[in-house]
């Protein structure tokens, strides 16, 4: 009886020390590895909705969280090129560095937008490697949840019938969701815009909106004076349904152009914790149906 439960014992403990560590750089992932992973997963993340994705302090409490974590999840595509390559340095963690099954650039597992032909500082913050901010594509979300799956298997096999189990579960409400959202989102088609950063370029793509100008000169500049007083002359007789911001950038460019242009400034989620949206799934309806009362 007693071998029996010390047996017992030795079963729980393992049990509770097998499950999944994960760092993921942004909240949009964060929420993805939950979905799949649920009681099978801890996840520490390094980015509020608030926060600029491309700056970020290697802070203390950030790299004991990575030393830890089993899975790194971030955007990649040079998103987090100020400031990941530091921790994950620091971090010491063999587990996560490039390379490894632990180590996944949601990026790089899609089409990448706006690749450019050519590099030159001269054009602003421009990614090398394409657009990073793909998580407003939700066919993007499909094949990113499928490999997350993937790898969550490969790391704790153990758990494997769970995050089988979690991920079909995720990946039918998805698309039973995106059916959804086809047909509400037909009416935006062509909806003029004017964007802050590129930030929705795969929402506008994947919704069809037409983007007429974005208030950064260059991606990552911030607007001068003489820059939003241009775009004021240009659309002052032919003003854009909206103008739309993530919640990390400053709001008053918008706002200016906004009270002259009698345009709505409107700051969409663009991520998990954004305009109060608790999941992807929120995210994409929040977005939608904010975009379509402006009709």
């Amino acid at each position: 009886m007693v071998r029996y439960l010390l047996l017992c014992s030795c079963f729980f403990c393992h049990a509770a020390v097998a499950d999944l560590k994960a760092f993921a750089c942004e909240p949009e992932w964060a929420s993805l590895l939950q979905e799949i992973g649920g009681t099978g997963i801890s996840v520490t993340t390094a980015l509020t909705m608030e926060q600029d994705p491309h700056y970020l302090q290697a802070r203390p409490s950030l790299i004991v969280g990575i030393r830890g974590a089993d899975l790194l999840v971030c955007s990649g595509a040079q998103l987090e090129i100020g400031w990941l390559p530091l921790l994950l340095q620091r971090s010491g963690n063999q587990k996560i560095q490039s390379g490894q099954p632990g180590h996944v650039m949601a990026a790089m597992l899609v089409r990448r937008l706006d690749i450019p032909r050519s590099l030159d500082r001269a054009q602003g913050d421009v990614h090398p490697e394409g657009n990073p901010h793909v998580h407003l594509d939700p066919a993007n979300i499909l094949r990113i949840a499928k490999e997350l799956q993937e790898r969550m298997i490969i790391l704790d096999p153990e758990n494997a019938d769970l995050f089988e189990t979690n991920g079909s579960d995720f990946t039918r409400r998805w698309m039973a969701a995106m059916g959804i959202w086809r047909k509400k989102i037909e009416p935006l088609r062509s909806m003029p815009v004017i964007v802050h950063h590129s930030s929705f370029t795969y929402l506008t793509n994947w919704l069809g909106l037409r983007v007429l100008a974005d208030i950064e000169p260059k991606p990552g500049i911030p607007p001068s004076g003489s820059h939003l007083a241009a775009l004021l002359t240009r659309f002052e007789a032919n003003p854009p349904a909206a103008i739309i911001k993530p919640p990390y950038v400053d709001g008053r460019p918008s706002a200016w152009l906004s009270e002259r242009l009698h345009a709505p400034a409107v700051e969409l989620p663009y991520t998990v914790g954004g305009q109060g949206a608790a999941s992807l799934f929120e995210v994409m309806d929040i977005t939608i149906d904010t975009l379509l009362g402006l009709q």
